[in-house]
């Protein structure tokens, strides 16, 4: 008798023990690659707005942020990246007031406050431009594992960039959740950003 209270037991508890793994949440699948949980990406710059006011990501608390390093002249990637971002804003509809798109100058020379006050709140008036000097610009592409390069053109203002194309994206509560491959859809990025809200 005591053999089979002991096999009833044990038969409850592996049943219960399923039983209460079935009920864990799934963790959520993500169009982009899910970076959650890497360690080495930054999480936190000090640089200027395109308004004058000093930010950090601090300030964004509480919102889902993408972060994208581009520059104003960009011919192709940048003003992509940002069509796309602003066609999820659409989608995603009355939350989209709970993410925060940040473009960050990687030409800080070419790139002044109003040039980005005039080119990044085109796509949408709540995207900011940042930027910083050099060394600033530099530091905060180290920290996010942003690879940059100037390419000579025919005169010495009329240099392109070569930069990383991905978009880096946190979630409210400002862990590194996302990297958006360039080319990743508006409705993609939309049912990504849902997600993280």
């Amino acid at each position: 008798m005591k053999f089979v209270s002991a096999l009833f037991l044990h038969a409850l508890l592996v049943s219960t023990t399923f039983l209460l793994a079935g009920c864990e949440p799934a963790k959520p699948t993500f169009n982009a690659v899910d970076i959650t949980g890497i360690a080495g990406y930054g999480d936190d710059f000090r640089l200027t707005d395109h308004t004058g006011k000093p930010r950090t990501m601090a300030d964004f608390r509480g919102k889902a942020v993408a972060i994208f390093f581009g520059f104003t002249q960009c011919p192709d990637v940048c003003p992509t990246t940002l069509s796309e971002m602003k066609q999820a804003m659409q989608l995603i509809g009355k939350d989209s007031d709970k993410l925060q798109v940040l473009f960050i100058t990687i030409d800080p020379k070419r790139d002044t406050p109003t040039l980005l006050s005039q080119y990044v709140p085109s796509f949408n008036p709540s995207f900011l431009g940042l930027y910083g000097d050099a060394a600033a610009t530099a530091k905060v592409a180290k920290d996010f594992k942003i690879i940059y390069r100037e390419v000579p053109g025919k005169t010495p203002d009329s240099y392109s960039m070569d930069h990383s194309a991905g978009t880096l994206v946190f979630d409210p509560q400002g862990r590194l959740r996302l990297f958006m491959n360039y080319g990743l859809t508006a409705d993609k990025i939309a049912a990504d950003i849902k997600r993280l809200l």
